[in-house]
């Protein structure tokens, strides 16, 4: 299952996720004389509006700044992640641009969390990924624990990671926590909801003699 990769917004792109409606849209573009009695293009100039194709909303942008609507850029929360995970990572994204290291915290945060979500104590990160691992977790998505568990715990006891100014590395977290989700909780359930409702009752039997050895 391919996941559409996500196109952060930016300044004179004609094709982004919006930043209101999150869709991945085609954007118009418009340099503004006058907008809502707010802005003149003779007294300050260099203010566009970018118009979403998909929901017919504007975001306001003054040279190569989005002004509305505060946007952090990053990706939307996977929708299938418990909601007290979910906000930390609204939360998380709120703060990204001011606080990087914050940011950082509040997503080890929610991989705490998601551990337990996936059936683990919560109390220890490093001891529930290698009982994810036990449990055959993948490479790629252990790697992406271990990086939201080293990198979320220097956020919080300074080390020789330095997060205070480093909104790149911040940002990349989203999408981990995103990948992780993905790969353990969204791509399960969409897999068994196919099985579950287009294989046929006689099939599945098939199947579970055939895995059982009975063939």
């Amino acid at each position: 299952m391919q996941k559409i990769p996500y196109r952060a917004p930016q300044f004179q792109l004609s094709a982004f996720n919006c930043p209101l409606c999150n869709a991945f849209a085609n954007q118009v573009w418009r340099e503004l004389e006058y907008f809502d009695g707010r802005f003149r293009q003779s007294l300050v100039g260099g203010v566009y509006a970018s118009f979403c194709t998909n929901c017919g909303e504007h975001s306001i942008w003054y040279q190569d700044r989005m002004l509305y609507p505060v946007f952090s850029g990053v990706e939307s929360v996977n929708q299938d992640l418990n909601d007290d995970i979910q906000r930390d990572y609204r939360e998380a994204s709120e703060i990204l641009q001011r606080s990087p290291r914050g940011a950082a915290a509040l997503l080890r945060l929610a991989v705490q969390k998601l551990c337990v979500q996936l059936g683990e104590k919560g109390e220890n990160i490093n001891e529930d990924i290698g009982n994810l691992v036990a449990r055959g977790l993948p490479i790629k998505v252990q790697q992406s624990l271990d990086a939201m568990r080293v990198i979320g715990n220097e956020a919080v006891h300074p080390g020789q990671l330095d997060l205070r100014d480093d909104v790149v590395t911040a940002s990349k977290l989203f999408k981990l926590i995103n990948f992780i989700a993905e790969k353990l909780i969204t791509e399960p359930r969409e897999i068994d909801e196919i099985y579950n409702e287009k294989i046929p009752n006689d099939k599945k039997e098939q199947i579970a003699h055939r895995d059982a050895g009975q063939e």
